[in-house]
């Protein structure tokens, strides 16, 4: 397969509210070092697809706000690959915007599509499964998303459900798609994962240019028309200005509701290369390195006494003491101090003025 003409789509416009006070309007989680290892989730995500995809065939969808952030923690990508949305409109309308885009360049793209804020702890098998997938796209009109196998009864994630019975004949590990669920109650989640064939959704979709512009044509025509029209001027310097007039005509809708569900020819690939979306401060504690009484600490000097259970995040302070704390989110940013329970972290939006 010419790898010249993969392309990584990466969307990166959202805010992270759940991960303050780390995590900020002016700086999402996604532009920080979360993980305390000298990249940020951005970055790491750029290079985990090193060896599939070149770096000048790297795509960014984001807000205008985040672009120089962009651009400085990502130097080699083409500047001109910073897309910019001009309102928040969800994951149809940016994957559209960036599909047209694309096909204005390479009519024969093969594209991946991932989130800027999500972590992958094995990183070959991530690569062996997203390069399977994108074979299996690049000459045909399959559109694949990726299925976490899941571990435990998450109630945080939609599942899909695969049709393990009807797997793909050019490829037995990608199987088609039964149907999508929503965020399952915990009593639906348990009954998923007691059966082998519900798996997490990751939010990674794989198609080839001609696959997903087609999809929209079909299922959002009127979105399609924008994009569509906007052909004469991908590329030059009217484009953000047409952009920024035609983009809040399209409707709020995720690719999930507006296409996915919709589509004939949707297969998914169940994998497992430990992933997490990494939505909030429990799943940083789940993803980060434990002391022997389960307390995860992010930052230079940080004494845990007589304390379990604790996810503490305070890479700016030298040296940070905590005594007799049990099941607690300690994490500092900019002057600000967030000490909170992590059985009540789901108020944290409220507690920072965003819920």
């Amino acid at each position: 397969m010419a790898r010249i003409n993969n392309h990584l789509v990466i969307m990166a416009g959202g805010v992270g509210s759940r991960f303050w006070p780390m995590s900020t309007e002016e700086n999402p989680k996604q532009f920080i070092d979360v993980l305390g290892i000298g990249k940020t989730l951005l970055q790491l995500t750029v290079d985990r697809f090193d060896t599939i995809i070149p770096r000048e065939n790297v795509w960014v969808v984001t807000n205008q706000r985040y672009v120089d952030i962009v651009a400085k923690q990502l130097p080699e990508m083409p500047r001109n690959h910073i897309l910019c949305e001009p309102c928040r409109r969800n994951t149809a309308p940016c994957i559209a915007y960036v599909s047209w885009r694309i096909k204005s360049t390479d009519p024969k793209a093969n594209i991946v599509v991932s989130p800027s804020d999500h972590i992958v702890l094995n990183t070959s098998e991530f690569q062996r499964v997203i390069t399977e997938c994108m074979e299996f796209t690049y000459d045909s009109d399959a559109i694949v998303t990726l299925g976490m196998k899941p571990n435990r009864p998450e109630t945080g994630y939609g599942y899909i459900q695969a049709a393990l019975s009807s797997n793909s004949l050019r490829n037995k590990g990608i199987f088609r798609v039964d149907s999508f669920r929503e965020k399952p109650d915990l009593a639906t989640a348990k009954q998923y994962i007691s059966k082998n064939n519900y798996f997490w959704n990751a939010g990674i979709f794989i198609w080839n240019v001609s696959t997903i512009v087609n999809a929209f044509r079909i299922y959002q025509p009127a979105m399609a028309k924008i994009f569509e029209s906007l052909l004469p001027v991908y590329g030059t310097d009217r484009e953000q200005e047409e952009i920024n007039r035609l983009f809040p005509e399209c409707e709020n809708i995720s690719v999930d509701y507006a296409i996915m569900e919709k589509a004939e020819e949707i297969f998914v690939c169940p994998a497992d290369f430990g992933w997490s979306d990494l939505g909030t401060w429990g799943s940083l504690l789940q993803n980060t390195k434990q002391d022997l009484y389960g307390n995860a600490c992010i930052g230079s000097d940080i004494s845990m006494i007589e304390s379990h259970n604790c996810m503490v995040h305070t890479a700016q302070e030298k040296k940070v003491v905590i005594q007799g704390l049990d099941g607690y989110i300690v994490a500092e940013n900019n002057d600000t101090l967030l000490i909170c329970k992590l059985s009540e972290e789901q108020r944290i939006k409220q507690f920072c003025g965003q819920g």
